[in-house]
């Protein structure tokens, strides 16, 4: 089943793109490196890399709306809230009976399981903060980050299928 294949990778690539530390110079560099691949594709995003509550890295993108950086801050608190990234909880609660914001108790306005937010570990640390593409369909905004972060760690990840 592609939903359980897709689940596996995205909790591999979590597992994998791990830092040995991160400042605000890696969010530098990783924020043009998203910028970079983003410009590639002809496309455009918001990017927020943030450690704990400090944000790093912003950028609205030409192209981009308010409601982009919106879409990044409900991403962020998704994957600060259950450690991992957002596409993965999305696709874990697609078929719920309950949704996941009723059986968390929280608001559609502050949380969007949605892809594109993947957490920030050193080791084998929990989530210490967020890098966060939207702007693409979620699957993309998930894809845009891991392919740069691999790419930055030199590490090399399964990507999920088209």
């Amino acid at each position: 089943m592609v939903f359980d294949d897709d689940l596996a990778i995205i909790a591999a690539q979590e597992a994998t793109l791990t830092f040995t530390h991160f400042d605000a110079d890696i969010a530098w560099v990783i924020g043009h490196q998203l910028r970079d691949a983003l410009l590639a594709r002809n496309a455009a995003a918001v990017i927020d890399i943030c450690l704990g509550d400090q944000t790093l890295f912003h950028i609205a993108m030409p192209g981009t709306a308010a409601a982009n950086a919106e879409w990044a801050r409900r991403k962020r608190n998704v994957v600060r809230l259950m450690n991992q990234s957002s596409y993965a909880v999305g696709l874990a609660h697609a078929h719920a009976t309950v949704s996941f914001h009723e059986k968390m108790g929280l608001s559609l306005a502050d949380y969007a399981i949605h892809g594109g937010s993947f957490p920030i570990r050193i080791g084998n640390s929990g989530c210490l903060g967020t890098i966060t593409v939207s702007g693409l369909p979620q699957r993309e905004d998930h894809a845009i980050v891991v392919g740069v972060l691999a790419k930055y760690l030199g590490k090399t990840v399964q990507e999920l299928s088209a």
